[in-house]
């Protein structure tokens, strides 16, 4: 994977959705719409939209925005203030809130399609709140809301107050290129829970698919929908193909074209069970490590911090901007590779700025006036240079932060132990060294352990011995701590043969397909382990940590992946279990999954997991769908909700529960 694998030249997702919410901003304005597709793409896209240019009165027009919790978290994650004013938007609330009247500011609503949101939108119309109103719905408004609002607005005569109403099929929340959550969450358990009625079954996979539309609109792209028979995959993909079938008929009736006539896109939706263990294991990749230690949350990581004296924790708080060149090359990286990496970056800063400060002659860069009248060619040299190099150092100095407060938590909790036995052949050896980390004394890392024990149990090829089975169950209630969702993952591997069993790993580095063997399967052949140590700055602090560098290797969403989109270059075994998969080709009228699907390939994929998804996947899938030069492949990976491995145990111990 190199590192301008986050920026590279085709437009990613994220790209996608910054340009609705930025049109959406400019009023939907159709005259901005050249200068939004022909600019930058990610994090740049807003600077190179001239807004001089872009109104006939040569002003940008000022508006207030208005959202609700939903659309916050979508617009958050992807955008700043510093972006939402150069679209006009001086101010923002939540429809809730309370909110001062700006009578002569029109406004911008960007809301969840609710009768509370509806009748929100009405009381501000009724006290006159602002000039003009902009409604934008996140997700398609149903006809009862749509006429229930008209209803009422003609009501209290208002009616020539709103200028517009959108529906903008934005209701999914991107916080990488090209990964996305519907941010529904406790999917498993409740797909999984025998008590679930099938109401609330169908509610909840109608809710799914309305998200994945959004998702595929926003794409500009009716792809062919591929999925596993049997399980919510199905269901969802049924709802999804008839929505889009009724979107095709719909454009063109209306004589509008598909705009992805000439390469078809595949849409693959999965099980979470087709590798339930890379839910549970621990990860060597600094962002899955940020994102397994701490709360990262719509690009902000929230660190504890516990106060010595009154014991009480808070949290530090840390944006990743979409333009943190740090995270952009380094996020996918082995921990100690990114902690090296930032060492350079620091040396490489430290260097610029005495240069700097050698020419100019001062001390230290924060002695520069940037409104110095001195015109001497260093001195304007340096001024230019210093937003650079300031806003650097800040990326810098954050990251460092997160370096230490990570080795804090590894040390404490010897988090490198735990990954490398889940990584180590499944023998007596492996066993034996698992049984002596319980044996540590340290009970600040239960879960930790009781995690890295359900990956044991998952990935055995034979089966753990019973006696080893009850030695662990007794180490957890000896310490008192839930053990019932070893409950359910012991049904799980009783009942179901796991599909990731019957897939073959493939080396990332030589492109040879190799049978999977026990743990190969799911999480083993993943990293190498090789002792090394780190020198100096960063290295320093986790010179007693051990360097694990990654053998580049698919995990099995990625061999499904493959297996649809690459075909030839999969293996047999792999491209059979997938040539069972259902088709859907929301193109064709009818009988679009009758027929066994012939193998083609696939140039750009949406995948995406019903049930839970996770960093490591998402990484997983970016390197191979890179890890051919001369043909790359566009994958954009989603979920229902990308969940902690905290957050997935909870699930599946209130699934144990109830056994």
């Amino acid at each position: 994977m190199t590192d301008n694998l986050i920026n590279r030249d085709e437009t990613s997702l994220r790209d996608l959705q910054i340009r609705s919410i930025v049109k959406m901003l400019f009023l939907n304005k159709v005259n901005i719409e050249n200068d939004i597709g022909n600019g930058a793409n990610g994090a740049n896209l807003l600077d190179s939209i001239d807004l001089e240019n872009s109104f006939n009165e040569n002003e940008l027009n000022w508006k207030v925005l208005i959202l609700d919790k939903k659309t916050t978290d979508i617009i958050s994650s992807i955008l700043r203030v510093n972006d939402l004013l150069k679209c006009g938007i001086t101010v923002h609330y939540l429809i809730n809130q309370s909110r001062s009247a700006l009578s002569d500011v029109p406004a911008v609503y960007f809301v969840s399609p609710t009768k509370e949101n509806i009748d929100f939108i009405v009381e501000d119309l009724k006290s006159d709140r602002y000039s003009d109103y902009h409604l934008n719905f996140s997700s398609n408004l149903p006809r009862d809301l749509l006429e229930d609002l008209a209803k009422q607005v003609t009501q209290i005569g208002k009616s020539d107050r709103i200028k517009q109403v959108y529906d903008q099929y934005l209701d999914f929340v991107v916080t990488e290129p090209e990964l996305f959550s519907l941010e529904i969450s406790n999917t498993y358990s409740i797909l999984n829970n025998p008590s679930t009625t099938e109401e609330i079954i169908n509610t909840l996979c109608e809710q799914i698919a309305t998200g994945l539309y959004n998702t595929v609109i926003t794409t500009n792209t009716i792809p062919i929908i591929r999925s596993p028979i049997g399980g919510p995959a199905e269901i969802i993909s049924e709802k999804l193909g008839a929505k889009l079938r009724d979107y095709v008929i719909n454009t063109r009736s209306s004589g509008l074209t598909d705009a992805d006539s000439l390469e078809r896109c595949v849409l693959i939706i999965l099980d979470r069970n087709i590798d339930f263990s890379c839910m549970l294991g621990h990860s060597w990749i600094y962002q899955c490590m940020v994102f397994d230690v701490f709360n990262l949350a719509k690009n902000i990581i929230s660190i504890p911090v516990k106060d010595d004296k009154t014991e009480n924790i808070t949290y530090k708080k840390y944006d990743l901007d979409p333009n943190d060149f740090f995270w952009n090359q380094n996020s996918h990286l082995p921990f100690p590779e990114a902690a090296e990496n930032v060492e350079i970056a620091l040396t490489k800063y430290k260097e610029d700025a005495a240069e700097i400060t050698k020419k100019t002659g001062v001390s230290n860069l924060t002695d520069l006036d940037p409104n110095s009248s001195n015109d001497t060619v260093q001195i304007q040299e340096a001024v230019k240079k210093l937003p650079e190099l300031t806003s650097r150092k800040a990326v810098i100095d954050t990251h460092m932060n997160i370096f230490a407060s990570l080795l804090s938590q590894l040390e404490t909790k010897g988090l490198d132990s735990f990954f490398e036995v889940e990584q180590s052949p499944d023998n007596a050896k492996t066993r034996a060294r698992f049984l002596e980390i319980l044996k540590d004394g340290n009970t600040t890392n239960l879960e930790d352990k009781l995690r890295t024990f359900m990956v044991l149990y998952l990935t055995s090829t034979d089966g753990l011995p019973k006696d080893f089975i009850n030695d662990v169950e007794k180490y957890f209630q000896n310490n008192n701590f839930d053990i019932n969702g070893l409950k359910y993952v012991y049904k799980l591997r009783e009942f179901m043969q796991l599909s990731n069993m019957t897939l073959q790993n493939k080396s990332l580095e030589d492109g040879s397909s190799k049978a999977s063997t026990g743990k190969g399967s799911t999480l083993s052949g993943l990293y190498s382990l090789t002792e090394g140590r780190l020198q100096g700055g960063v290295g320093s602090l986790i010179s007693g940590i051990k360097k694990l560098l990654p053998e580049k290797k698919t995990i099995p969403i990625t061999n499904v992946v493959e297996a649809i989109m690459d075909p030839l270059n999969s293996s047999q075994k792999n491209t059979e279990t997938t040539d069972g998969y259902l088709y859907f080709d929301p193109r064709s009228t009818r009988g679009s999954h009758t027929k066994k699907p012939k193998r083609q390939s696939y140039n750009k994929s949406i995948v995406f997991v019903v049930g839970g998804g996770n960093y490591l996947e998402y990484q997983n899938l970016q390197e191979w769908a890179h890890s051919e030069i001369h043909n790359p492949k566009k994958v954009m990976y989603g979920s229902t909700a990308i969940e902690t491995p905290k957050e997935f145990i909870n699930e599946i111990t209130t699934l144990g529960s109830m056994n």
